[in-house]
């Protein structure tokens, strides 16, 4: 039988038939729609949302010493978080088959940064595969749980964002129950006290020769012959346009990526004139290569940055010398695209938070979620952004530097709140920081699609879940100054910022209005501009609204005044209260006049 299915959606086909017993994930793209397929499609498989990856990690730690085969997933910096227990767990083996699934984002689509994670493989001395389109996708997956169980190890698959959302034609089969197994004692190996751990990391590395030796023969890594003198070695979706670039060189594809091949790769090398090593972001191949005494050539032609393409794969040949023209076009390059920034949507709540920012002139330090949009002109409200959870932190850093004077505002969403943001609130509480702390809750995970948290009252299958009330969470720890409020009252957000930056001591301003597009779209009634009124001053282009458009009519001074696009409009009234003339009303007002 065969499907047409994502990258993702194969791994999770692939973690079904493999007889996966528990998947557990924190949302991010590119993984996101991995669990969110197994929760709608693979209902045997029980599957979860946790707050963090780490705490993710953990509970699949938990699951396969329970003897369940264990599926974790998470974007390339979620193992940042994960990577306390993912190095340890790498000592302690497996119980049930345990895969990790790292997406990685080369060209920062949705991310922060763009860090190659195959390195973490090394890092740990954990064998990693690298599909290169959905099929392997499926396949790896089924072959990772046995490889862990053989090996007693944690198994690395790596895809990267084109993998992930690219579609195939797969060949898919019938769902085979795991090994059946139970928790044994066995606290030598599962107890990570110093002196176990001595002993287990001798384990580790007798189990890295095994795998040297596994690598070798495994069915993953894949010579093609076409009688060529010229070689290629790459892999993941590198492979893909190297393939079409130069259809009839001679490859050897590594789909089993650590440990490398390097017997196999010598005899690649010495039977070829020339040999190029094509693969994204870090000379993670080429280093381990030349390390060996191969000499080959890659990151010169095809360099560190950004994902490659088509186009950047025959450029670097070229270059290279092994073809003449690039015959590949390159289509839609982004210096000749019209841009099209990002923006928060019609109606989001965040927005009236972020024009009362502005207005206060205030620095800001942002997290992640949709709200860090609020950088964007004409906004522009928003002055770092590291990672989860960091704004709360960085903005103690940067009051107790300036004397105790609060003229920090840290912003984070109630996901990232949950997910990292506590920590930091307990550290302002702690040391008695005079920070300001705005969460604007939209009561969802909303920048990778709506999923559930643990505020929300739902979990990822469906079911009613214990909610946690963010507001008792912080006053629980300790902060004395908490001001809930209407992030659509402009004034009342405006005056509530001010009064909370002139106490002493944390406080935590809480925004409670629901994402205008999850669970479905929020549309009131919408507003209209009454172009007699209108005097095109620009206030109301100013809250970065795509509802709002310039006309056609001008002022004396030639600017142009404003429309509402009704189609777009939800209704939440920010354009209304900021403008002098009062020249925005409901479109019943108009109609009614």
């Amino acid at each position: 039988m065969k499907e047409l299915l994502s990258g993702n959606e194969a791994i999770a086909r692939g973690a079904w038939e493999a007889g996966a017993r528990m998947a557990v994930a924190y949302p991010g793209t590119p993984s996101t729609e991995i669990l969110e397929t197994m929760a709608a499609r693979h209902r045997e498989v029980y599957s979860q949302w946790s707050p963090n990856e780490k705490v993710a990690y953990e509970v699949g730690i938990g699951a396969s010493l329970g003897g369940a085969r264990t599926l974790v997933c998470m974007k390339h910096v979620g193992v940042n978080v994960a990577a306390d227990p993912f190095m340890t767990h790498a000592y302690t083996g497996v119980n049930g088959g345990f895969v990790l699934v790292t997406a990685d984002d080369p060209e920062m689509h949705s991310s922060q940064n763009e860090q190659d994670n195959r390195l973490y493989a090394r890092f740990a001395n954990v064998p990693m595969l690298e599909p290169s389109d959905s099929q392997e996708a499926r396949d790896m997956t089924m072959a990772a749980f046995q490889i862990s169980e053989e090996f007693d190890t944690p198994v690395i698959v790596r895809v990267t964002t084109r993998i992930s959302h690219s579609k195939g034609v797969v060949g898919v089969g019938d769902r085979k129950p795991g090994p059946e197994k139970q928790f044994e004692k066995d606290p030598p190996k599962y107890v990570m006290v110093p002196n176990n751990a001595r002993q287990r990391h001798v384990v580790v590395r007798d189990r890295l020769a095994k795998l040297e030796k596994f690598t070798e023969m495994t069915q993953f890594n894949v010579l093609e012959e076409n009688g060529s003198k010229i070689g290629i070695i790459s892999g993941g979706v590198a492979y893909q346009y190297a393939k079409e670039v130069l259809p009839d060189a001679d490859y050897l594809k590594l789909g089993f990526s650590y440990p490398l091949p390097l017997d196999k790769i010598r005899k690649f090398v010495e039977s070829h004139d020339t040999v190029l090593v094509v693969e994204e972001l870090e000379p993670f191949y080429e280093d381990q290569i030349r390390a060996a005494g191969i000499m080959v050539e890659g990151k010169k032609y095809f360099g560190h940055l950004g994902e490659l393409s088509p186009y950047r794969v025959a450029d670097g040949m070229k270059a290279a010398g092994i073809v003449d023209t690039v015959a590949v076009s390159k289509i839609a390059p982004a210096e000749n695209m019209f841009p099209r920034p990002p923006v928060l949507c019609p109606g989001c709540p965040h927005r009236g938070a972020f024009m009362a920012l502005r207005k206060l002139k205030v620095a800001v330090t942002g997290d992640i979620g949709c709200y860090t949009l609020g950088f964007t002109k004409p906004l522009g409200a928003m002055d770092t952004c590291v990672c989860m959870g960091a704004s709360i932190g960085t903005a103690i850093g940067m009051e107790k530097v300036h004397g105790y004077a609060k003229g920090t505002v840290a912003v984070i969403g109630d996901s990232t709140f949950l997910h990292s943001g506590v920590t930091g609130l307990m550290d302002a509480v702690y040391n008695n920081s005079n920070v300001t702390v705005l969460i604007v809750d939209n009561s969802a995970t909303a920048m990778t699609g709506g999923q559930q948290h643990p505020a929300t009252g739902r979990t990822l299958m469906g079911d009613e879940a214990g909610k946690i009330d963010i507001g008792q969470l912080v006053q629980a720890m300790g902060v004395k100054n908490y001001r809930p409020v209407d992030p659509y009252d402009y004034d009342q957000v405006l005056n509530t910022i001010k009064e909370e930056m002139a106490n002493d001591g944390p406080s935590v301003i809480h925004t409670q209005r629901p994402c205008v597009l999850m669970p479905k779209r929020i549309m009131e009634e919408p507003y209209t501009v009454d172009l007699e009124k209108c005097t095109a001053c620009g206030a109301c282009f100013r809250i970065s609204c795509p509802a709002i458009m310039a006309a056609k009519e001008t002022n004396e001074r030639g600017h142009p005044k404003a429309i509402i696009d009704a189609s777009l409009c939800t209704g939440c009234t920010l354009c209304s209260q900021i403008c002098p003339e009062e020249a925005i009303i409901l479109k019943s007002q108009m109609v009614e006049a």
